[in-house]
């Protein structure tokens, strides 16, 4: 059966790609998800805020727009604590490089778009195939626009795009405003994939302590959707490849990835709840459903229920909410009258 697939201009023997997580710290990690059949890996995220750590001005510049960031001071580890820097992480790159024959995407997460992202270039100097930028921006501010957002976004793009011939995927919220509209300026400023959908980790309240603290709950297959629903009307509209991340826990998800026209799906959450082991598991599944319902290839099942190939193409926008609300049960297990769609 061929799986291949092509992602940010590589050619990967299957769409099973570990997304960013601790897994991809050691060699170790790296070495045991190519074995378990990753065909590429995206590390672990080299912060802004590390970069300004490193040249001794973090907390000047944590502490203007505090708010801002999506690690806020309290979360952040003290300076002995955080090893893992800049210098770390392009030496990371460089043993990955030398230790694994599938590419690996280096990851550089920001709010801003500042000098850091020179560092763009020192990634790819140190061997990276390809470059996830991720702007993990959460705007507090209630005089800071829509627009104002979107522009942060663009212009890191822009300068990245600027600094490296790499590949280069965005990594996106799901929270604009028009998210089609967002996604169709991205490519058209360069950007070679787009990763959908970054996870935001919301903080909890710790009442006997009166405290704001972190709190990390793993996914699960119900945050598949929103990502589903947005590969499958963007694919065929936007000349880029989609990547499918969060959500994706067994072969089910996988081909549902594929079918809304994902070139990838992403992995983290359940290879941190249930082992690296479960890339073979679900490599072997993808195989036997695709020869049971007698595919040839990945090729053949990619975008085959994106809005533009579905014989039902409102069922991605409202016609999906009103037949929802309207066919659920009421209090006492009767059901409504569904609404006609003719």
């Amino acid at each position: 059966m061929n799986l291949t697939t092509n992602y940010l201009g590589l050619e990967l023997k299957n769409p099973l790609v570990p997304s960013s997580s601790p897994l991809s710290r050691t060699l170790d990690g790296l070495r045991q998800m190519e074995d378990a059949g990753a065909s590429a890996i995206v590390l672990y995220s080299l912060f802004e805020e590390q970069i300004l750590q490193e040249t001794h001005t973090l907390n000047e510049h944590l502490l203007q727009g505090t708010e801002s960031f999506a690690e806020a001071l309290n979360y952040f580890p003290e300076a002995p604590e955080f090893k893992h820097g800049p210098d770390v992480y392009l030496n990371h790159i460089r043993r990955a490089k030398e230790a694994l024959n599938i590419p690996i995407i280096a990851s550089l997460n920001g709010v801003s778009d500042g000098w850091w992202i020179r560092y763009a270039r020192d990634i790819e100097q140190a061997g990276a195939d390809a470059l996830e930028l991720n702007i993990y921006y959460l705007p507090t501010s209630l005089d800071e626009s829509s627009a104002e957002v979107e522009t942060l976004y663009l212009d890191a793009l822009a300068h990245v795009k600027q600094a490296v011939s790499i590949p280069v995927a965005m990594k996106l919220s799901p929270y604009f405003s028009a998210m089609g509209n967002m996604a169709k300026r991205l490519v058209e400023s360069g950007s070679d994939g787009l990763v959908l959908f970054n996870r935001f980790y919301q903080p909890d309240l710790d009442l006997e302590n009166l405290a704001v603290v972190p709190n990390l709950v793993l996914s699960n297959s119900t945050e598949l959707r929103l990502p589903l629903r947005w590969i499958a009307i963007l694919y065929g509209r936007i000349q880029t490849d989609l990547a499918l991340t969060s959500g994706v826990h067994n072969v089910t998800d996988v081909l549902k990835g594929l079918a809304a026209g994902a070139s990838v799906t992403m992995i983290a959450s359940e290879l941190l709840r249930n082992g690296i082991g479960r890339l073979q598991v679900l490599q072997e599944g993808m195989v036997q459903w695709l020869e049971e319902n007698e595919y040839d290839s990945l090729d053949q099942l990619r975008g085959s229920l994106s809005q533009i190939n579905c014989a039902e193409p409102a069922a991605f926008e409202r016609a999906n909410y009103m037949r929802v609300l309207s066919s659920y049960a009421d209090d006492y297990g009767r059901r409504t009258m569904p609404v006609s769609f003719d």
